[in-house]
């Protein structure tokens, strides 16, 4: 009986392999699939822990939204900074009314991820309705000023309205929304750092 040794396999004289080679293909057979299991299990593992970590971060996402302010805690400051703004063009702090127009539109922002929809109608209103403010307060001019101001006004009563809102209804206050703000200080409206 002779045997050839071919690669680590033992063939017997009629050309088959023995029970050597049966035992060594087992072996091998095993450690390949006990691998392959091994693999699967790790990747199915990752794919769990990634897909339960992008769940939990978007519940994450979903509750600091629920947190944020909407619309209606913002539009408060709005409606104060707006007020306080008549207050400082009136009393010649332009720097102030430049100020109070920029947070003014800034406290609004949070909007932006609460409420997309209404947040599109706010930016319209700021970039369009209330340019004409904002190019008064720049030019200092307060005839100009007090006229696209009041017409500001019904821009606010018409928007209010349309979104629903019709029972909200702006008028110019006789005083100013902080009391403890020198309206008179004279400042230019280039005054607000950028």
């Amino acid at each position: 009986m002779q045997a050839l040794l071919l690669k680590n396999l033992v063939l017997d004289n009629d050309g088959e392999f023995n029970e050597k080679f049966n035992i060594t293909r087992r072996f091998v057979m095993t450690k390949k699939s006990i691998l392959i299991i091994l693999m699967a299990g790790l990747v199915l593992l990752c794919s769990t822990a990634i897909l339960y970590a992008a769940d939990d971060l978007q519940k994450q996402v979903d509750d600091l939204k629920g947190v944020i302010p909407k619309f209606a805690i913002p539009m408060r400051e709005v409606g104060d900074r707006f007020q306080n703004m008549y207050f400082a063009a009136k009393g010649g702090n332009w720097g102030l009314a430049a100020y109070m127009s920029k947070y003014m539109n800034g406290a609004m922002k949070p909007a932006s991820l609460t409420k997309p929809t209404e947040y599109g109608a706010w930016k319209s209103f700021y970039e369009d309705t209330f340019a004409p403010v904002n190019k008064a307060i720049q030019a200092q001019d307060w005839k100009a000023f007090e006229k696209e101001y009041m017409a500001v006004i019904n821009s606010c009563n018409n928007c209010h309205g349309g979104m629903g809102y019709g029972f909200i209804k702006v008028k110019k206050m006789d005083k100013a929304a902080d009391k403890g703000i020198d309206y008179s200080l004279k400042s230019k409206a280039t005054d607000v750092p950028k």
